[in-house]
């Protein structure tokens, strides 16, 4: 039985994690659950799962939960440091890391540190951190599992293959909501518009991400570390259906491509079974149902994000580091209505034009990258 710990138990990609456990209790102990700030959902899922230890980074239990946890031993931790200490137990086999945003890269490096195996949906952990994880994780002997739906399907059409003989992973995304709307309109994109996914069932910040297209600009990041690819070998198609979650072409022309329905479930169960497909109640894919799959170039005037990952990937160093803080802070501002739809791929290209590149950033200046970059943005929401 694997020992699982949540962090980020309360988001979408939690939620949908602990349903995978739900359906097999044999093959899993969840031992630890994390939540930034929602105390009831964080104290039903507690009392569901039995875990020895949840920690609320924001906010606290009512009196009344905190005392039916303590009845249950089960031990309650509060804030930012707590969450990245209980991240160090190495008594764990697999961290679900499910943070958002950049706030989920120090939990991810704690871990591997403590030799514990990853399960990764926190993509800005690789985005800001790649080759310092990458390394971590080879003195240490830690597997990262993939868990976004496009680095499994790579992951799974990798499995058995020679790395050298890969000619160029294919990314596969929908186009997010505005694939069709006309460019000249996108200044008055809503909120509400761009929360509104074709697809796929997710928490706002990947949503907005999904709208913009950066969600496939940070997956060129992470996929290029996951796999030990160059940029140019990684290219970015369109498929608005989201059946096929990514391809695999080799050196001889052949390809292989990974498939199912858009059910986030899938690639999270496969992280955790690994190297097991072990079985699901979760709906067949019905190929007669599907009239045509197509697929489309990105439109790089319509989303010019995907564009400042490719640059950001080939100049390296801080420029990712930026690339995601500053993406991090933009989505929230314009989830507050502090800024418009178009300010996000306007300001990112500010932020990384006015940044003082670091060829090689350690621990230390990714924190001190980060701060600057919340600063600038922040200025930037305010002028």
């Amino acid at each position: 039985m694997k020992r699982i710990s949540v962090f980020g138990s309360t988001g979408s990609i939690g939620v949908q994690t602990l349903e995978v456990i739900r359906n097999h209790r044999n093959a899993f102990r969840v031992v630890l659950l994390t939540a930034n700030i929602n105390n009831d959902l964080l104290f039903s899922q507690a009392i569901e799962f039995k875990p020895d230890s949840v920690c609320l980074v924001k906010g606290e239990f009512n009196s009344d939960q905190s005392l039916e946890l303590k009845r249950q031993d089960i031990k309650i931790y509060y804030g930012r440091d707590d969450l990245i200490n209980l991240a160090s137990r190495s008594d764990i086999d697999i961290m679900l890391n499910a943070l958002v945003g950049y706030f989920g890269m120090e939990p991810t490096i704690t871990a591997i540190k403590s030799g514990v195996n990853i399960a990764l949906s926190n993509k800005e952990s690789m985005v800001m951190a790649g080759s310092l994880i990458d390394q971590l994780a080879k003195d240490n002997d830690v597997k990262i599992l993939p868990v976004d739906s496009e680095h499994s399907a790579i992951w799974q059409c990798l499995t058995g293959e020679k790395i050298n003989q890969v000619k160029r992973l294919i990314l596969t995304g929908s186009g997010g909501p505005f694939r069709n709307r006309p460019i000249q309109t996108f200044s008055s994109i809503k909120i509400e518009e761009a929360l509104k996914h074709p697809n796929w069932n997710m928490g706002a910040k990947i949503t907005i991400d999904s709208a913009t297209m950066m969600n496939k600009g940070l997956e060129v990041i992470e996929a290029k570390w996951l796999f030990n690819v160059e940029s140019d070998q990684i290219d970015i198609v369109i498929h608005p259906q989201s059946i096929i979650h990514s391809m695999v072409e080799f050196s001889d022309g052949s390809i292989k491509a990974q498939m199912g329905k858009p059910d986030m479930r899938i690639p999270i169960q496969y992280a955790l079974t690994y190297p097991d497909h072990l079985s699901s109640n979760y709906e067949n894919f019905d190929f007669t149902s599907i009239d045509s799959l197509t697929f489309e170039k990105p439109d790089l005037e319509k989303f010019p994000c995907i564009k400042l990952a490719y640059q950001c990937i080939e100049s390296g160093g801080s420029y990712p580091v930026v690339l995601n803080v500053a993406n991090d802070h933009l989505v929230l501002a314009f989830l507050n209505r502090d800024i418009t739809f178009n300010n996000i791929p306007e300001y990112l290209e500010e932020a990384l034009t006015n940044h003082k590149f670091i060829d090689c950033p350690d621990l230390y200046s990714i924190e001190g990258i980060t701060h600057w970059t919340e600063q600038f943005i922040k200025k930037k929401i305010l002028r």
